[in-house]
């Protein structure tokens, strides 16, 4: 499938420059997304995100090379991108749980880490309810906040946000301007720019003093739609675009994706995920 080719070339080039720089540009370009998507769709494809594979790719590298007694630590760091043997050391520890020195020592456990490939498996045999919405362009009106380039970290920060909301009466005035469609609460995640960031919003042709505007072009939608906790919603977006998107015949498109809450209850929320495409 020539999505599985794509993230395989771009594990490919990973590969080839572990000891250079890695360009999040240039694995976008190989996988035909954008470096958010890229990032996004590796995190739910394989449970980690792209920047602790590349760490554990090259920490698995350096402890090969730790057996060379003829190189010093403070070179091997180097070589892997780090500028002080303080922050190799950091992150050898983090993978490996000892320090690069204790492993030159005989007898000590390595870990290792192979590169990824990515091949065809059946799964799907769970249903997924969704629909094709051709959709103008809206206006959204929220607050927004910086989205980390760590994707992981965002589903920390992310639910702090709801909850400072929650608790400041944002989310009440925004449903009160709520007057077209989609209906509900929005998260929405701008990614187009260095300053990437996440809109806590609602669709409005309205205007307020206290809330930052953004519009959202014209695009198709596939709606996917869901009822549970926010584990659960994560749960579907991961099954959407590790199950469906590959094998629809539709691929991203360069659109924030949106996750529409209708009944925004952190335990039992029903909700739909927007997901913008376009065809192949």
């Amino acid at each position: 499938m020539e999505w599985i080719d794509r993230f395989n070339q771009a594990i490919d080039y990973i590969e080839e420059h572990l000891i250079t720089e890695i360009n999040y540009e240039e694995l976008a370009k190989i996988t035909n997304c954008s470096r958010y998507h890229f990032q996004k769709i590796f995190l739910y494809m394989t449970s980690i995100s792209l920047n602790e594979y590349i760490r554990k790719r090259r920490m698995s590298l350096a402890a090969v090379d730790l057996q060379d007694l003829k190189m010093r630590i403070v070179d091997i760091a180097f070589k892997y991108g780090y500028e002080s043997p303080t922050a190799f050391n950091r992150a050898f520890q983090s993978i490996h749980g000892i320090a690069p020195s204790t492993l030159r020592k005989e007898g000590i456990e390595l870990v290792a880490f192979p590169p990824l490939h990515f091949s065809f498996s059946i799964q799907g045999l769970e249903e997924l309810h969704f629909r094709i919405e051709n959709k103008q362009s809206f206006q959204i009106i929220g607050k927004s906040f910086p989205l980390n380039k760590e994707l992981s970290e965002n589903f920390l920060k992310i639910p702090k946000h709801w909850n400072q909301a929650l608790a400041d009466g944002t989310l009440k005035q925004l449903m009160e301007i709520n007057n077209c469609m989609p209906t509900g609460l929005l998260g929405v995640s701008i990614h187009y720019h260095d300053d990437w960031r996440y809109f806590i919003a609602v669709s409005s042709t309205l205007s307020h003093p206290q809330f930052e505007e953004y519009t959202i072009d014209k695009a198709m939608w596939a709606v996917f739609s869901g009822q549970g906790s926010n584990k659960t919603l994560q749960d579907l977006e991961r099954r959407v675009i590790t199950e469906w998107l590959p094998t629809s015949g539709y691929e991203y498109a360069d659109i924030p994706d949106i996750e529409v809450y209708i009944k925004a209850d952190p335990q039992d929320a029903i909700y739909e995920y927007w997901l913008p495409i376009i065809k192949k």
